[in-house]
């Protein structure tokens, strides 16, 4: 027990240097506006795990709102029980973290602002984004928006429908069920056109989709482009269990 002793000193002096330090010196407003400029997934996450003050300003709605299906107290700023609530009440730039377990049902969500929804799991698997048969898609992408560490499954259509905007899908599983109609299943389906305008306007439109890190499962195509996007700059890792693709989808 002696030889302990030493040990549990240096933790403690540890823990009051930190708690003494210069940063914890600085008001809430202070430090959540340093938080801000933290990338959600990894960064900003792992801050909420340092102490009970971090976590309160790192989970706090101003920097991000969350979709949980177990809250039973509405009244708790900046957590909705559905994604389709939290987009609505979503500004433009917000981040929505969804959180993990369980599956979340979509249902032709339209997202006409920018936004970045990110799986609060360790894994995409972890948090599943469903889309039943008779939709047209579980998320419909009007603005430049961010999907991220989440899986979106899809019983007939598509899980992704591009309108227009930057689409940006990193770490991502997409999954169509596989049956007979297999064929009329896409994992992204981009609609994007561009209207008559010179080639100087074409490079300001926007409308691009790009897919880095993302496992695509099932469907006729990974991507099915109907406007004027063609897929560009293709690569793909082949695995016995999986295809990973990383892609881009752009003006022709």
């Amino acid at each position: 027990m002696e030889a302990e002793k030493p040990k549990w000193k240096k933790l403690t002096k540890h823990s009051k240097e930190f708690k003494n330090s210069d940063i914890n010196i600085l008001d809430d407003g202070c430090i959540m506006h340093i938080f801000s400029f933290l990338s959600p997934i990894p960064d900003r996450y792992n801050t909420a795990l340092v102490c009970h003050r971090w976590r309160f300003l790192a989970c706090h709605p101003r920097l991000w709102l969350r979709v949980d299906r177990s809250v039973r107290d509405l009244s708790q700023p900046g957590v909705f029980p559905s994604i389709e609530t939290a987009v609505s009440s979503a500004r433009p730039g917000d981040t929505i973290l969804i959180a993990s377990g369980g599956i979340h049902r979509t249902s032709n969500i339209q997202i006409k602002k920018p936004l970045c929804l990110i799986g609060a799991g360790e894994l995409p698997d972890d948090t599943t984004l469903f889309c039943s048969r008779g939709s047209d898609s579980a998320l419909e992408f009007l603005s430049t928006c961010k999907l991220a560490n989440l899986t979106v499954r899809a019983e007939l259509g598509c899980c992704l429908l591009h309108r227009s905007g930057r689409l940006t899908i990193d770490g991502c599983i997409l999954q169509c069920e596989s049956d007979p109609l297999d064929h009329l299943s896409h994992a992204i389906v981009t609609t994007a056109t561009t209207p008559d305008v010179f080639p100087s306007a074409l490079k300001n439109s926007g409308d691009s989709v790009s897919v880095m890190r993302t496992r695509i499962e099932g469907g006729a195509k990974a991507v099915l482009t109907s406007g004027t996007l063609s897929l560009k700059q293709v690569r793909v890792i082949y695995t016995r269990t999986s295809l990973f693709f990383w892609f881009k989808v752009e003006h022709s």
